[in-house]
């Protein structure tokens, strides 16, 4: 903890760039003290930080940043929304599934291409109704991520059984 104090400092209160540089360090640093203020910086009124800070709490992979990241799917801000899709995707934590079957119906194709890899990856069977539905999106990369989902989540059920 006290190597990443004067991080978690500078991510409170520096100006900008550093707080962008004080998140990625956090979320390098493995050190699980370091999801309270990363989880709080989800919130800041900067974009650029929330990215930095949802993109870190990806990189630690701890259950206990799920709820941030799930708040920050609500964002204004469409690179928020894909930097916590991607860092739900990196801690696969199955919370996270009705959220992320939210974000199916985003206004942003990005948004929705993410949601669809992520549920596949996750392999939670309630993806597959909400994925079936968006093969008729009118963008190809969405009806062919969620494709590749749908068939990932079968073949994962198939495998367990």
């Amino acid at each position: 903890m006290d190597n990443i104090a004067p991080f978690i400092t500078e991510l409170r209160a520096g100006p900008v760039k550093k707080r962008q540089t004080a998140a990625i360090f956090l979320g390098k640093s493995g050190d699980l003290a370091a999801i309270p203020p990363l989880a709080a910086a989800v919130a800041d009124p900067h974009p650029s930080i929330r990215c930095e800070a949802a993109r870190a709490l990806g990189r630690l992979g701890d259950s206990s940043g799920v709820p941030a990241l799930i708040s920050a799917l609500q964002d204004t801000d469409p690179e928020v929304r894909a930097a916590a899709i991607a860092a739900l995707g990196r801690i696969e934590d199955p919370a996270a599934v009705t959220s992320l079957i939210g974000c199916l119906q985003d206004r942003v194709m990005e948004v929705r291409i993410g949601a669809a890899v992520v549920l596949g990856k996750l392999g939670d069977r309630r993806g597959i109704g909400p994925l079936k539905r968006c093969e008729t999106d009118p963008f190809s990369d969405v009806r062919e991520a969620a494709g590749e989902s749908i068939h990932r989540i079968e073949r994962t059920r198939r495998i367990r059984r």
